[in-house]
């Protein structure tokens, strides 16, 4: 593809071409930048140190408001030629006034030889450089970020404890996950000794999340948690491995400089398999475990000679986290099926647990007629008490009933393939946790897969009945969405920050294994629940005349 020559404006006034007319379009990407990106990244990041990078640059402004820049690479030019691109809604959760700019990078380039390699690597490492910065969450976008996390800015100050420390954090690509690692940075961890590893599920903004981390200095890799749920293909396998190794490597740099090691994990990953066939095989000093499965994990492990806290039992998760959470599910469950009807319609919700009983209660509120299975008898005791309909299980709630709509939330095989006669035709399955429709995402019952963009996977029956499985067979809160506010999750952040700076301070004089009142202490003493009161649910406009009475002026 060749460009004609379009016409630009030097600094002193001159028309210039922008670029030649036989310049070729190497790639085509959009973000954030400004007008020195390529200084401040492209010409830093030469593709062979041993060639010499070039001393000839020009920057040009473009009559559409947009800029050239072009490097003279000796044997040729590549000019970036930058775009403005129209206002679109926010590219991240809170909203910047004003907006913040974006822009389309035209990478092309003009050689003198038909086989210049040089031109084609130069333009090569500029796009690379130039996709992730553009990528990475923008300085006003993550002050917004920031600003929307007032509780973990409020304990993120800084701790000596944390100088002698490096830190394993992994959990979802989500935004709060950026306001996390930056408090933890703040607070006194230094960004080349912070490993971050994504889940692997699809949330919408993973890519400028993982583009941040990798801008602060923080190392950044995938470790799919389909392969902790024994569910991933050998090349994912393969992949992981390749990560753990990796982790391993950093473990074993920071105890070789004298530094502890803290893992914050979502998952257990550090009890997965036995000790030698483990991803992750160097053991860290101290972990903090934010979900109930890997705290079975960790349990059932006679190896772990570590001090481990319970935050996926803590009042902090149990009592505000979990409320934000069964939030973003239904907003989620809501959205992927705009087109269908809710309100009087059954719904059976497998599971009633501490999620699962507050999405059967937010469906019933709107409308949903709903039964609820469960093989705890005291939580289905409680269902029943509730004024749900109940059934001992799926088998037996659907000889009698046909939901238009299957619930997931148990982190378990939810159905099995005795049960697939009796699903109705063109049954939604809405999974919360990644077990729950396995029997359809693992491909373990003879149907026909099609994909639904944008929805899920239509399973055909050998009887000609599908059902549809919304999502990717994961956590449906999670797939192509943010998932929760950020001021949803700051309370859970600060407290998760709070615990992991006492975790650091008092690892030496904790016994191995799993603690959980100590988590609770720690949250209470911090202040936390009343700060979170104070924030956000205490009334802080004054009634009119209450201000002159008490001496003070009131508030409008």
């Amino acid at each position: 593809m060749t460009f004609n020559a379009l016409m630009g404006t030097s600094p002193n006034g001159d028309e210039l071409p922008r670029v030649g007319a036989t310049a070729r379009l190497h790639t085509v990407i959009s973000g954030h930048w400004s007008s020195d990106v390529l200084l401040r990244l492209g010409l830093r990041r030469w593709p062979d140190p041993a060639e010499p990078r070039p001393e000839n640059h020009e920057v040009v402004a473009l009559d559409d408001g947009g800029y050239a820049h072009t490097v003279d690479t000796g044997t040729g030019f590549v000019t970036v030629q930058f775009t403005p691109e129209p206002d679109s809604a926010p590219h991240a959760l809170e909203h910047s006034d004003p907006p913040t700019p974006r822009w389309r990078a035209a990478v092309l380039t003009e050689s003198v030889r038909a086989d210049d390699p040089r031109a084609a690597a130069v333009a090569g490492a500029l796009a690379d450089a130039l996709l992730a910065e553009g990528t990475a969450f923008s300085e006003t976008e993550v002050a917004r970020l920031w600003g929307a996390m007032p509780l973990l800015s409020r304990y993120a100050t800084e701790d000596d404890a944390l100088a002698d420390w490096a830190l394993i954090f992994r959990d979802h690509y989500v935004e709060n996950s950026v306001g996390f690692l930056m408090a933890a940075e703040r607070s006194g961890f230094a960004p080349q000794w912070i490993y971050a590893l994504d889940k692997g599920d699809k949330t919408l903004r993973r890519d400028r999340v993982h583009g941040w981390f990798l801008s602060r200095g923080y190392r950044s890799a995938t470790l799919d948690n389909s392969v902790v749920n024994g569910t991933a293909t050998d090349e994912e396998v393969r992949r992981a491995r390749e990560v753990g190794a990796d982790v391993d490597a950093f473990i074993r740099a920071a105890h070789a400089e004298g530094r502890r090691v803290l893992m914050i994990d979502d998952g257990g990953i550090i009890a997965l398999g036995s000790a030698h066939d483990r991803l992750v095989t160097e053991q860290p000093d101290a972990a903090l475990e934010l979900t109930v499965s890997g705290l079975k994990r960790i349990s059932a492990a006679t190896d772990m000679r570590l001090p481990v806290l319970n935050m996926a039992r803590s009042e902090v998760k149990t009592h505000l986290a979990y409320n934000e959470i069964a939030d973003s599910c239904v907003r989620r469950l809501r959205a992927i099926v705009p087109g269908e009807k809710f309100v009087g319609r059954r719904v059976l919700s497998l599971g009633f647990g501490t999620l699962g009983a507050r999405v059967a209660r937010s469906l019933r509120a709107t409308g949903c007629r709903v039964t609820v299975v469960d093989t705890d008898m005291l939580a289905l005791v409680r269902a029943a008490e509730e004024g749900f309909d109940t059934s001992r299980s799926a088998h037996e709630a659907l000889l009698h009933i046909r939901p238009f709509l299957i619930i997931g939330t148990t982190g378990e095989d939810a159905l099995t393939e005795a049960d697939l006669p009796l699903l109705p035709d063109g049954v939604l399955l809405a999974g919360f946790a990644t077990r729950d429709f396995s029997l359809f995402s693992e491909r373990r019952v003879a149907a026909t897969a099609s994909d639904v963009p944008g929805v899920g996977v239509r399973y055909t029956l050998p009887d000609r009945r599908s059902a549809v499985l919304l999502g990717d067979g994961r956590s449906l809160n999670l797939y192509t969405y943010e998932g929760i506010p950020n001021r949803g999750y700051d309370a859970y952040r600060a407290a998760t920050l709070v615990t992991a700076k006492h975790l650091c301070r008092s690892a030496a004089d904790l016994a191995p294994g799993i603690h959980l009142g100590v988590v609770d202490q720690v949250v209470r003493g911090a202040g936390l629940f009343d700060a979170y009161y104070d924030t956000y649910l205490a009334d802080t406009v004054q009634p009119a005349g209450a201000g002159a009475e008490n001496g003070g002026d009131a508030h409008e």
